[in-house]
């Protein structure tokens, strides 16, 4: 006599499943490679905010001295101070733009790691930005000092005078992608509540129009 065949065992919820760890492995990889080209996008947009601090950010007149030394021609120019208020401008232009791209683009997916590396790059690419705006002009600049014609007038290279304007970037990346985040949230939990039926219930009548039980 034929012994019934017995059902397949339940799939015990602890015990691991074939593919589940090829599918760890595939989401982390995503994760890591999302988190990097967040980072090295942010990085990009750092140094073409860079380029465009040295393009619309003005520069002090100054005259050489002597070998090595020059001056400012007018004392009280205002240059310096644009410059910073142009870098801060630019930076957090830089850090909005960043943050959007960033949650479009990583944190609506991958959530939490997404944001750090939106983040990360907030504090990368100020730094980028400052390096490649100050580098424009310098080398003409020094050759001239190097040669000491006296009198020579000469447009100083950018300099940062703060170090406070390189958090702008990360905060407005930050705030912004958080920001998207909790609109998110918010209007997803109000269409939820859209959707649940309302749980009045009208009385249920007998056959002679009485209430019933």
């Amino acid at each position: 006599m034929a012994e019934p065949s017995q059902p397949p065992a339940a799939e015990s919820p602890g015990r691991p499943q074939p593919g589940r760890p090829a599918g760890v492995i595939y989401r982390v990889l995503a994760v890591v490679v999302t988190a990097v080209a967040v980072v090295a996008g942010t990085a990009a947009l750092g140094a073409l905010t860079g380029v465009a601090w040295a393009a619309a950010a003005p520069r002090a007149l100054v005259m050489v001295v002597g070998r090595g030394s020059a001056e400012v021609v007018n004392p009280e120019t205002s240059a310096f101070i644009a410059a910073d208020g142009w870098f801060a401008l630019l930076t957090v232009i830089g850090g909005i733009i960043s943050g959007v791209l960033g949650y479009a683009l990583a944190v609506r997916r991958h959530g939490a790691p997404a944001m750090a590396a939106v983040l990360a790059g907030g504090v990368a690419a100020p730094l980028l930005a400052r390096w490649v705006g100050q580098q424009f002009g310098t080398a003409a600049f020094n050759s001239a000092l190097a040669a000491g014609r006296v009198g020579m007038l000469l447009h100083a290279p950018l300099v940062l005078g703060g170090t406070g304007a390189l958090a702008f970037w990360a905060l407005a990346a930050g705030l912004t992608a958080g920001g998207i985040e909790a609109a998110t949230l918010i209007r997803e939990r109000q269409a939820a509540r859209a959707r649940v039926p309302s749980q009045r219930r009208a009385p249920v009548t007998g056959a002679e129009g009485a209430p019933g039980p």
